[in-house]
């Protein structure tokens, strides 16, 4: 049955074709039974013959077809031939003029026009009863309401059709909405990852290069410096290893992997852990925390332990070498306060300016960027007695 009424699916015209011959053959078989002289059979033919051109068409041609089923009653009421079966055409060409879409709506309304117009000629062209004008229009209005219907039936498909296609369109505008907005978040978690993958290659590499070159110095005069200098430079760069492998992993699959070689997320707990590390890379760092410490919103403590990091790498990169730092920590009750201060030789101008682009790294961009995701403010710049400054304030809830 499914395939059958796939078949008449695909092939509208053709089924529509069998209804009207099969019309057309009871038409004309009723007037050729009925008891008119063979001049009136042969003016019903042409009606009978334009009824069923309308049905096997209706849905190719709309518009044509109504004219053509009008101008077959026109021609029905002035030559004189009566109803016939084929005229239950004009019924199925006005419910197709109701249901299309093609049709415009003014058509529409001129075709329920027409119909319901058709009842009256037809019963002053040929009267039921010509001496009681009660059965007349009793008859009238009967034969008026086959045509309502027809039409009301038809409206009412092509309002639910439109329905349908405006909901099939809105689904599709959010089908198309919902990729955009994946396409975002992909985009955004890729800039977030590749800002972490700075953080952390910055950082432990850094520190890396300054025990390495620690080790190549102490070599030879003092074996366990250096020894220890080796196994700081193992640690770190596990250490970056494991915060590498997670990222990525993150990258390709796009969720966090469960591993034991993975790292948490470093929080706020961590900056004294980061302090502790640069320290032993050689840079004199001061800590100091005032206030409560309490738990924080996972993306304040993670841009917290961030800006430290990246403030405290770029003391070593651009502070020298006898390069002094301090970092300092403040809870508020909205928020927390971080100011990271060095006494080195400072950033170049390029660094603190236009954003923060150095031409070589994105750090200070990176630190505005995390900042601002979380709702909070960032100043950086030269102190007024050398060296640099960096101070932020994160809220506990984005504005």
């Amino acid at each position: 049955m499914q395939r059958l009424y796939d078949f008449f699916r695909r092939h509208p015209t053709g089924v529509d074709t069998f209804w009207a011959v099969l019309l057309c053959g009871i038409a004309l078989l009723e007037v050729a039974g009925s008891g008119s002289g063979s001049a009136a059979k042969l003016l019903a033919v042409p009606s009978v013959a334009a009824m069923g051109a309308a049905v096997a068409l209706r849905r190719r041609w709309t518009r044509s077809v109504f004219a053509l089923a009008v101008g077959a009653g026109a021609y029905q009421l002035l030559a004189g031939v009566p109803i016939h079966t084929a005229d239950f055409g004009m019924l199925v060409v006005l419910y197709t003029v109701a249901a299309s879409a093609a049709v415009p709506r003014s058509l529409s309304r001129a075709a329920f026009g027409t119909g319901l117009a058709a009842a009256p000629l037809y019963s002053l062209r040929f009267p039921v009863d010509k001496g009681d004008s009660t059965a007349n229009v009793l008859f009238t209005l009967f034969a008026m309401v086959p045509f309502a219907l027809a039409w009301v039936l038809g409206d009412s498909l092509r309002t639910r059709r439109a329905y349908y296609a405006e909901l099939v369109e809105r689904n599709q505008r959010l089908e198309k909405e919902r990729e955009a907005q994946a396409k975002v978040a992909v985009a955004a978690e890729r800039a977030r990852i590749a800002r972490e993958l700075h953080d952390v290659v910055a950082h432990n590499v850094s520190v890396m290069v300054v025990q390495a070159d620690g080790a190549a110095y102490v070599m030879d005069v003092a074996p366990e410096q250096a020894k220890e200098a080796l196994q700081t430079i193992s640690g770190t760069g596990r250490q970056a290893l494991a915060e590498m492998r997670r990222l990525l992993g993150v990258l390709r699959t796009g969720e966090p992997q469960e591993s034991e070689d993975y790292v948490p997320q470093p929080d706020v707990e961590q900056i004294e852990v980061l302090v502790e590390q640069v320290r032993a890379a050689g840079l004199d760092v001061d800590f100091e925390v005032e206030g409560a410490p309490r738990k924080l919103p996972t993306g304040v403590e993670l841009t917290a332990y961030r800006i430290v990091q990246e403030a405290l790498t770029n003391t070593r990169k651009h502070g020298g070498p006898d390069a002094r730092a301090s970092v300092r920590l403040v809870y508020f009750d909205d928020g927390l306060g971080l100011l990271v201060e060095d006494d080195g030789r400072g950033a170049a101008h390029e660094m603190y300016e236009d954003g923060g682009a150095d031409g070589a790294g994105h750090g200070l961009i990176g630190m505005r960027e995390r900042v601002g995701m979380v709702g909070g403010t960032l100043d950086a710049g030269p102190r007024p007695g050398g060296g640099f400054r960096i101070s932020a304030l994160l809220p506990l809830k984005k504005s």
